[in-house]
């Protein structure tokens, strides 16, 4: 894995649980056959690396929707907010 990569990465998604469970399923999709959103750099590129190129280009974000429902939620007796 590129550190520059990464951490070019984590100055656009600064939560690293959050970046590491992006990165990890961006790549399952590349395994997969899935077409990367961006270009490669050499043809021998590591799929993890082409998903941080494409955390850093802006074509890959996440985003996470907290609504006031899911905090609503009856029967729960935990805190919502771990709920992701």
């Amino acid at each position: 894995m590129n550190m520059e990569y990464m951490d070019k990465a984590q100055e656009m998604i600064t939560n690293v649980p959050l970046l590491v469970n992006l990165i990890s399923y961006r790549t399952r999709q590349l395994n997969a056959g899935a077409r990367p959103m961006v270009k490669k750099d050499h043809p021998e590129q590591d799929n993890h690396d082409v998903v941080l190129k494409e955390i850093i280009e802006g074509k890959l974000t996440v985003e996470m929707n907290f609504s006031q429902e899911e905090a609503a939620i009856p029967g729960l007796d935990f805190e919502t907010s771990i709920l992701l």
